[in-house]
């Protein structure tokens, strides 16, 4: 008994010991798996950085490693896509280096500066233009001797022809015009009025910085907010349309001018008086009692629900610096706000890139490619180091609503207010807007946005012209330069 008894007691310890060891090897697991976790996410942290974080880093304005690559090469040039130099460093005999602009303010704002700060293209590609990637035998001999290497280069995906055109057509007025690709997202030409010219950058410092009232600096292209006018009636035709489930023939409305409700009164341009109107033809008329009858009938909040998936009220999805477009109306606006944001007064204001982008969205069957500036990189002997590719950004338009919507807008070249495009050689499709602002009717905005051809968009064109007055008269000529010298090419 005693023998057996003594087994139990052992069997019984080591049961215990057993368990206790069992328990370790867990807590030593866990422990493991803990700290190769660890590692993983470390790793998964570094390759984040290395692949999407670290030109922005190293880009950061406090970065001193800026000022060492400055030290070792000279900054490389920026190039149109077809190699034409808009930026590039000149060395004369001392060593002394100074940037050098061949085309002065034709691409100020877009190509921008590399003193006194960095815009522009000088600011998204300051890495690589800082950067060389010169053959490593040819490196390493410069630095044996002292020698600065050359920089690598940056090529954009601007043309040189139709940012002159749209350059020229602006002419004397102050405002904005970009020319985009709807199926890649590539900006071609981008011209913001008032320019400067950046090879006098430094001596033009101080009185450029002490002008408060033209704003030479802001590229107004994406940075200026603007009411958008009659061009938000897509939006608004858009909601309609999403409200009603398609259903917009049903839609009449007899114009005299005026629409009167609740007290409120909203005039149409210039007094105009458009007649018995279907949903179409107050969209190619521009109609602003139609659609501010259309406006008090919307759910506005879901309307509020809706451009916030349009990208208002939120930092536009590029590199390209801008401000974001602001809309605030709610159920709880009084109707007049209503029906003037319905026709694109009251308090929504628009940057014109904001309105490009949702036009090459509807060119581009719905969805909208991610606006870019910068083609590749090579370094100073054309090989190419980095190669930027279009990216899809999202879904804003379903197909039907950009069919739709591309019905409209050629209804206006056709039948209505851009009616200057109409009979080319290309067709188009196209929104006007005259935007007033001060409160005074006599001051508006001009503004055209559109793309072409209707039936295999190829390039979209966003235009303000500030205070010229109807976007009929003066933005849509302008378009039709730079249409004509795009398919001109």
């Amino acid at each position: 008994m005693k023998r057996k008894k003594n087994r139990q007691e052992f069997e019984e310890a080591e049961a215990v010991v057993r368990k206790k060891k069992k328990r370790r090897n867990r807590e030593t697991m866990l422990i493991t798996y803990f700290f190769v976790f660890l590692m993983l996410a470390m790793m998964g942290n570094i390759v984040y950085f290395v692949v999407a974080e670290s030109e922005t880093v190293i880009n950061n304005s406090y970065n001193t490693r800026q000022e060492l690559l400055a030290s070792k090469n000279i900054r490389g040039k920026i190039l149109t896509r077809d190699g034409e130099v808009l930026a590039q460093t000149l060395v004369d005999s001392s060593g002394n280096e100074s940037r050098d602009y061949p085309y002065g303010d034709l691409f100020a704002h877009i190509v921008g500066y590399s003193t006194k700060g960095k815009t522009g293209v000088e600011a998204l590609g300051n890495i690589h233009l800082l950067t060389s990637n010169a053959f490593i035998g040819e490196r390493i001999k410069n630095e044996i001797g002292s020698e600065k290497n050359y920089g690598d280069n940056v090529v954009t995906t601007l043309d040189l022809d139709l940012q002159k055109t749209a350059y020229n057509a602006l002419g004397v007025y102050s405002g904005a015009i970009i020319v985009s690709e709807p199926s890649t997202g590539k900006i071609l030409a981008m011209v913001s009025k008032p320019d400067y010219d950046p090879n006098q950058i430094v001596a033009m410092w101080d009185e450029l910085i002490a002008d408060d009232t033209s704003s030479v600096l802001v590229n107004r292209a994406s940075q200026g907010l603007y009411p958008p006018g009659s061009t938000f009636k897509i939006i608004t035709a858009l909601e309609y349309y999403r409200q009603n489930q398609g259903n917009v023939d049903q839609y009449s409305y007899r114009c005299g001018g005026r629409f009167v409700y609740e007290g409120h009164r909203i005039n149409c341009y210039h007094g105009s008086s458009h007649g018995n109107l279907n949903f179409q033809k107050a969209f190619e008329k521009s109609c602003n009692s139609a659609f501010a009858d259309i406006g008090i009938a919307l759910d506005l909040n879901r309307m509020a629900t809706d451009l916030n998936g349009l990208l208002f009220n939120e930092a536009l999805p590029t590199d390209i610096v801008s401000n974001k477009s602001s809309y605030v109306l709610t159920s709880q606006d009084d109707t007049y706000d209503v029906m003037q944001t319905a026709i694109g007064q009251g308090k929504t204001q628009m940057t014109p890139l904001h309105l490009n982008m949702l036009t090459t969205a509807i060119a581009n069957g719905g969805k909208l490619m991610r606006p870019y500036v910068i083609d590749r990189i090579e370094n100073y002997n054309g090989s190419v180091m980095k190669q930027y590719s279009p990216t899809a950004e999202k879904e804003l338009f379903t197909a039907d609503e950009s069919q739709f919507l591309t019905s409209l807008m050629a209804g206006v070249v056709e039948n209505g207010t851009a009616s200057k495009l109409k009979g080319l050689s290309y067709t188009a499709a196209g929104k006007t807007g005259s935007a007033e602002f001060n409160g005074e009717k006599a001051d508006s905005h001009a503004w055209f946005t559109g793309f072409a051809p209707v039936e295999n968009p190829q390039v979209a064109v966003t235009i303000i012209v500030e205070g010229a007055g109807s976007g009929g008269d003066y933005a849509v000529p302008m378009a039709r330069r730079i249409f004509d010298e795009y398919f001109g090419k």
